[in-house]
């Protein structure tokens, strides 16, 4: 069996992908929702961001993406899922450090109904709190300046978790 015949892009003809934006420094698209002040970590493989949507009453979260695009799982190369999953840690790390979480959580989606929304792959990281009801809440739009705010925190916590990681 061909493994690549497993399933098919999703992505609309000229789909305007604004994880590709962000990663290029340019989000003047209006439909994209992100802003350059959302983002947190970015090098030549991965992005590290603030969601702009929040979910329940402790709205805020982490999204890890390849800079380069990749639509879902099925596209990642093994050394770029690793350099995620190795991140995944680092985010969760530097979110306890900022904000102090009772626990974290990461999910991620693939395709419609799988939950994808962005046809871009991206791996998110939540704080999570007793109360929280995350897997029960609908997303919720959040302001720029609180996405900066968060930014400007979990980067200050993440370039610490990555020094003392020695990454």
């Amino acid at each position: 069996m061909e493994l690549t015949n497993l399933w098919q892009s999703h992505a609309p003809e000229e789909y305007s992908c604004p994880f590709c934006a962000l990663a290029a420094g340019d989000v003047s698209d209006p439909g994209n929702r992100c802003e350059l002040s959302d983002l947190v970590y970015e090098d030549d493989d991965v992005l590290v961001f603030i969601a702009c949507d929040g979910f329940g009453p402790h709205a805020g979260h982490a999204m890890i993406t390849p800079a380069s695009h990749r639509e879902a799982l099925y596209d990642l190369e093994d050394e770029l899922l690793a350099k995620i999953s190795i991140f995944s840690r680092h985010v969760a790390l530097a979110i306890k450090l900022a904000w102090d979480p009772e626990g974290t959580s990461v999910r991620q989606h693939n395709e419609p109904a799988g939950n994808q929304h962005v046809w871009h792959y991206h791996l998110h990281v939540f704080p999570r709190y007793s109360d929280d009801l995350l897997y029960r809440q609908i997303r919720h739009p959040l302001d720029v300046d609180y996405r900066a705010k968060l930014a400007q925190e979990l980067k200050t916590a993440l370039n610490e978790v990555l020094e003392e990681a020695g990454a």
